[in-house]
Order: C-alpha cells, then structure tokens, then sequence
C-alpha cells in the first residue's frame, strides 16, 4: 500500500507537467494496468477543475514527491568526471537518443552509464530499463554487479529491491523495473512485459561481442516499443582489428547518436591506483602497439584479423531457394568441443559464399544429430562432407546407416592452410547472423595469434574455430580445384 501511495506521489508530479490533452492520452495508456496512474490523473484533473480539496491533496503528494527526488537525485559530484559531463548535459536534456562510449580500459564507461540509467529512470517514473549482454550467464558479474555498486555508491539500497531469480531489480517507490536479458535468449526478450509505461532504457555493454548491427537492430526493435522517448547505450573497448564491425559501427555519422571516446588517462588517477598506473606504464614501454590498443583503445590491427571479407545480414528464404547448389560440412565435437553444421552456397562468378544454417550443441549422440539434420531438411540426396578425424569415421558410418549421403574430409599436409587462405581470399563471405550466430561470431572474432611483443605467429590457431572448419569441409571440392 505504501507503494502504491509513493508511486502516486510521483505521478501526480509528473502529471502535473503536462497538459489536459496528455493527461487524457495518459490515462488511455496505463488506467488499466495501473491502478495508481489511474488515480494520480483523476486527482489532477478535480484539482485542474477548482476542487480545494484535490488542490491539497495534490499539493501535499508532489511535496512528498519533491522530497523524495530531492534525495534520490543527487548525483555526487565525486561520480562525475570532466570527460562525461557533457555526456550526462545531453542525458538530461534529451539531446539524443543513442550514446556510444567507447575506448580503453580503466575508462569508466560502465560506471557512468550505470549511474546515468539510474538518473534516467528515477528522474522519468513511466520508464522501464533493459541491460544486455551478448551471453546471459554473463550478466550477472558484470552489468547486474555494476547497477548494484551504482545503486550503493548513490545511496538509494533502501529503495531497490534486487532479485537474480528471476534476475530484475525494481525501484520500489514507483515499482520500475530494471531487467537483465541475453541476447543468446530472444524469447525472453521479446516476452518482456511492463506493468505500466514502457521501455523507454536499453543498454548494450560489451557492444563488440554481439553479432553484428543487425542482431542490434533487432533487439531495440523488439525492446524499445510504445513511447517517444528512449535513451539507447552501447559501450565496448575496440577490438584490436580495425575492420571489426564494431569498429566500423562509431565511424558511420547518425544524427541521433552521440559519440564519446575515452581513455584511462580522462579518469583521476586516484579512482585508478597505483599498481594499474604502473602496468600501464610497463606496457607502454615493452610494447607500445599493446598499449595503444588495450589502454588508449585504439585498434591498430596488431594479431591481425583473419577474415576481413565479413559480411553479416539476413539471407532469406526467397534468396536461399535462388542458390543453384547447396554446400553442407560437419565439425564433430562433444565436450568442451561443441557439434557445428552448416549449410552454404558459393558464387564462383562473384566470388562470394553464402552461410544461411547452423546447427550446434554439446553432447549430441548420432542419433540426435541425424534428427536435427532431418528437421533442417537435409535428407538422403544432401552431400554432407564431415571431419574424418578422432571418432568422425564412427560418426560417419552411423549418419550413413540413417541413411545420410555423408563422405570423410579430404585431409594432408597444407590442407588446412590452403582452404583458409581460400576462404579469406573471397571477394566476401556473407553470413546470417540469425540463423547461424556461431559461425558469425567465429569468423568476425578469428584471429591470428600473436607473440608478447605483438608479432604475428605464423599459422592459424586451432581455438574456437568449430563453424570455420565445418565451412572448409563443406567447401572442400571447391578449393581443392586447381586453379583455386
């Protein structure tokens, strides 16, 4: 009940902004879902129309909530660096929608923008928040940690209840929400129901890690819905390659997107002690182009990217049917190794494949696979090219036995390193990071390894590479042809 009375304290003083005509849009919106709002605006309007009492009552409720903001909103001055103030000017007055921070470590991205949500949604009461990470078990180490530390360094414990199941903190005041979502989970993002007002917070932290500005535009698609105001922030230390599409992402001007790059060196020493001053220093001086990248974040291509010909979008159904032959490679695993398939199409006339279906897991007997290949429509007439090594050949025979038109991996000496020069010698590879998320991550993340000093090792490490040498197999009769 105290809840409920606190939360109609601060929309009566919200409501008390806004004009006749949005307090009758307001009460369309939230009546039915909220029994507060609901009052809130019929006490405003008998107060609007001369009714002494309701003046009083809502005099003595926008008091209470005055008070209350009061205290909650102090933004301490200690929180505030030189770098971000401009940043948190244009939050509060709604410059733009969009705020990228970006740049080294020891920046304090993550530190502002978890204390600027909190500003955010204390100061706007029909706002709900949603904080992503590219994998859900991530989340709670890293953005639910930091809204706790935000919520503790400004004093406001006492008015956040904070659950991990399911994992959402609440601003109990008004009854706001702040959720944690994977993108690995869509469903659960997309089923995310406010009890009033709307999504109007969304942060992506560790932007880089997502597949791509198309699985971006999807979940804000799906997340920021049903209000005209939105606050969007993506934060991310630049990978090392400068054509990550991360990278590529802040170069590309959008008038509702504001920028802020930042490095250690904008932050007060004292908030960053000594010993890291120190390793920073020491990196500095033993490997200048690490530093660069890890403390300035600068990416200046040292490791080297090992595809630069990456491409992620949708392919769809009509442009799959239009491909005259289909491509199909098996990377056998169990655990920790996962299960990769992929199916594909090679243009040899532009020099460009085409991945457009994935299947993996761990732990898949042979039978399992052989169903999942029939539920991705492969049958008996599909060549399937698999991994001939450790239990492939058993793999292999049992897939035949269900029937499956499957052949061993042609491997040998240079194998390896001639399908990947092949590969990274396309004029482009176009992946749909929808349907095969794995094998985007695995191609735009592939890099060569590197020694302490930043020199490029020779090679190609053989680490996280299950969809790339599920593709190789697949396209093994096509870059084995000379010529190729």
């Amino acid at each position: 009940m105290q809840e409920d009375d606190n939360r109609m304290a601060r929309y009566v003083q919200l409501l008390l902004k806004k004009s006749s005509d949005d307090l009758l849009d307001e009460t369309q919106k939230t009546a039915d879902k909220d029994n507060a709002m609901a009052i809130a605006v019929a006490l405003v309007e008998k107060a609007k129309s001369g009714d002494l009492q309701a003046i009083k009552e809502v005099r003595n409720l926008a008091e209470t909530a005055q008070g209350d903001e009061m205290q909650a909103f102090e933004m301490p001055a200690k929180m505030m660096t030189e770098k971000y103030l401009p940043v948190w000017r244009d939050i509060k007055r709604g410059g733009h929608t969009e705020y990228v921070l970006y740049g080294g470590r020891g920046s304090a991205k993550s530190t502002f923008i978890s204390l600027a949500i909190l500003d955010v949604l204390l100061s706007k009461p029909m706002l709900h928040a949603v904080l992503c990470r590219r994998v859900k078990d991530t989340l709670r180490d890293s953005v639910y940690a930091q809204m706790k530390w935000a919520i503790g360094q400004l004093h406001l414990d006492a008015y956040f209840e904070c659950r991990v199941n399911p994992m959402e903190m609440v601003y109990k005041p008004t009854g706001q929400k702040i959720y944690f979502r994977g993108a690995d989970d869509p469903a659960k993002l997309k089923s995310i129901k406010v009890p009033f007002g709307y999504i109007g917070i969304l942060w992506f932290e560790e932007l880089d890690q997502f597949c791509g500005e198309e699985e971006i535009r999807s979940i804000e698609q799906s997340v920021i819905r049903g209000g005209d105001e939105a606050f969007i922030f993506k934060s991310f230390n630049p990978p090392r390659t400068t054509g990550n599409w991360a990278n590529q992402f802040v170069k590309v001007p959008k008038e509702s997107r504001y920028l802020c790059k930042s490095c250690y060196r904008d932050i007060p020493p004292e908030w960053l002690g000594k010993v890291f001053l120190e390793e920073a220093a020491h990196l500095k001086e033993i490997n200048p182009a690490a530093y660069e990248h890890e403390y300035e974040g600068m990416p200046n291509d040292e490791g080297g990217s090992v595809f630069t010909n990456v491409s992620l979008r949708e392919i769809g159904d009509s442009e799959i049917n239009s491909f005259d032959r289909i491509y199909n490679g098996i990377d056998w695993g169990w655990y920790p190794d996962p299960f990769r398939f992929h199916r594909m199409a090679y243009l040899p006339a532009e020099s460009r494949l085409y991945i457009f279906d994935e299947i993996s897991g761990h732990k898949l007997p042979n039978r399992e696979i052989g169903q999942l290949l029939k539920i991705h429509g492969i049958g008996s007439r599909d060549k399937i090219t698999a991994d001939s090594a450790g239990e492939g050949p058993k793999s292999i025979a049992d897939l035949r036995d269900e029937g499956f038109m499957i052949r061993r991996a042609k491997k040998g000496p240079g194998s390896i390193a001639y399908s990947m020069k092949w590969l990274s010698s396309l004029k482009e590879i176009v992946i749909d990071p929808k349907r095969c998320p794995n094998a985007a991550q695995e191609f735009m993340h592939y890099e060569y390894e590197t020694t302490e000093l930043g020199e490029v090792v020779s090679g190609y490490p053989d680490k996280d590479n299950h969809s790339i040498d599920a593709v190789r197999y697949a396209m093994e009769e096509v870059w084995r042809r000379r010529g190729q």
